[in-house]
């Protein structure tokens, strides 16, 4: 390992860390998750008042089978015989999903099945990975959204109360354990779930929990950029936080009497914002772009999110710049046949990259309406070589550099060195013009140039500076088939055939 070792890469890692954060990395080191307080007095009861707008159905991912089996991100285990909330055969991730109980939101469990499954979890889950942070947080508001949907379940008033004591101690335990230490999605998310529980249960404990609401709205202000998009640069987590933030206002609004007028005024601004970037990601598909950690299928698509806000109210401003999200580093060309949405920014945010991938400079292609170029996206969190690759330099649409990372890519989440990497130019609908040069190799800058000229695109790479080996890799959609050919000129072409029928030709 070059650039002193591990010493030297911890270091790099660390560096961009603020005090507060880091102060919270050690302290949790050391003492780990602090339990719930004992509980005092009697449990918050459920405030009175339906929510404005439906919310949304639970996510694709997660539904329950017939036979028993229940399926999270693709992946399928039998708990016919009943779920075990500690099972880890799948992984961390999916261990996480399970926990935060999106699936008790499907459509294929009726109103028993679905209250059986929450007290299962109540009354078998009483530690573990059930009760980290983040899965209690997104847990607060799937729990949440099926008390305030009519029909959802038929409890008993013992019954319900046994779940409103259970969220109650949940809550209790989220306040005394915030994400300080890893901030971004994850403390936003717990600060979310704080307060949706503190408009949606009322009481002295209640008031504790919605007192939390000015740490929101500093995380709001700090966390979405000037351009609207999450700091995190996932389109998946950022579609991901718009919901949740939709929720928010969804109850807030519903909740008038207890919801602080600043809160409901930073919620509806941030999620108008938030939707300004859905158009530059949108494929025409209707899907997101994968850059970073993403993946289909997680969160809702871009239409969806757009038709909850309008049904709120909350409507996007006109971008300043069509096309063009220059805090977060992405814009988007089109034109003719082709959309094509690239990036141009190192990983982010400095001191929470862990989603990030080795991608500045990237691009993902459709042509006429299909998928030609695509991100690899994330596959898994578990650290190991699928993790590494689905990271590195090679797996994105860019230049690695004298067979360098881009990035100082280690663990399943950390990043030590970074890329410089910079805008230079952008005309809407028709140019583009970034630079980059990888942390390891920072005396060669890679120049990328990209055209759109009615039905052609050029893409134009140059390497200033130091001369390297280079190498460039096309990740190309799945279905998409390449065939190589000699041109005319005497130089090598690619035929894509896509599976509508489609054909394009790569001159190189």
């Amino acid at each position: 390992m070059s650039r002193n070792g591990r010493i030297g890469r911890l270091l790099r890692t660390v560096r961009p860390l603020g005090l507060r954060q880091g102060v919270a990395q050690l302290v949790h080191s050391i003492r780990g998750l602090r339990r719930p307080p004992v509980a005092r007095g009697p449990a918050p009861q459920l405030s009175t008042g339906d929510a404005i707008s439906a919310f949304l159905p639970g996510p694709r991912h997660a539904h329950w089978h017939p036979s028993g089996e229940l399926e999270l991100i693709r992946r399928r285990v039998d708990f016919s015989g009943g779920v075990n909330w500690g099972y880890r055969g799948e992984g961390p991730l999916w261990l996480y999903h399970l926990n935060q109980c999106d699936h008790l939101r499907s459509t294929t469990l009726s109103a028993g099945q679905r209250l059986s499954l929450m007290l299962d979890w109540v009354r078998n889950c009483s530690a573990g990975a059930g009760w980290d942070p983040h899965p209690t947080s997104l847990r607060i508001l799937s729990w949440g959204k099926i008390l305030l949907t009519p029909g959802a379940i038929e409890a008993t008033a013992a019954e319900k109360g046994e779940i409103l004591a259970s969220m109650a101690r949940q809550l209790d335990g989220l306040q005394r354990n915030l994400e300080v230490r890893l901030g971004a999605n994850h403390l936003l998310s717990n600060l979310i779930g704080l307060v949706f529980g503190g408009l949606l249960l009322h009481g002295p404990r209640a008031d504790g929990w919605l007192a939390n609401e000015a740490k929101l709205r500093a995380e709001l202000a700090s966390q979405f950029g000037s351009d609207g998009a999450h700091e995190e640069r996932s389109p998946m987590y950022h579609a991901l936080l718009l919901e949740n933030l939709l929720d928010l206002v969804n109850l807030a609004r519903a909740r008038d009497q207890r919801a602080p007028g600043q809160l409901v005024e930073a919620l509806a601004d941030t999620a108008a914002s938030a939707l300004a970037p859905l158009p530059v990601w949108r494929h025409p598909d209707g899907e997101i772009a994968l850059f970073g950690d993403s993946a289909l299928g997680i969160a809702h698509p871009p239409d969806a999110l757009e038709e909850y806000a309008r049904a709120l109210g909350v409507r996007a401003p006109s971008p300043q710049t069509p096309g063009l999200l220059e805090t977060s580093g992405f814009a988007r060309l089109e034109g003719g046949p082709f959309s094509l949405v690239a990036s141009f920014a190192g990983p982010g945010p400095a001191h929470q990259p862990g989603h990030a991938h080795c991608d500045a400079l990237s691009f993902e292609l459709a042509c006429a309406g299909e998928r030609v170029v695509c991100d690899t996206g994330v596959h898994s969190y578990e650290p190991g070589e699928p993790r590494r690759i689905a990271r590195a330099t090679r797996s994105h649409a860019t230049l690695e550099v004298g067979g360098a990372e881009q990035a100082e890519i280690w663990a399943a989440h950390r990043v030590g060195g970074r890329p410089r990497v910079a805008l230079a130019r952008f005309e809407p609908g028709r140019f583009l013009e970034a630079t980059c040069a990888s942390w390891s190799t920072p005396d060669s800058v890679h120049r990328r140039r990209f055209s759109l000229m009615g039905e052609e695109l050029e893409i134009r790479d140059s390497l200033e500076g130091t001369p390297r080996r280079v190498c460039l890799v096309l990740p190309l959609a799945p279905g998409a088939e390449p065939r190589l050919a000699h041109a005319q000129d005497g130089g090598v072409e690619a035929h894509i055939s896509l599976p509508g029928g489609g054909r394009l030709r790569v001159a190189l």
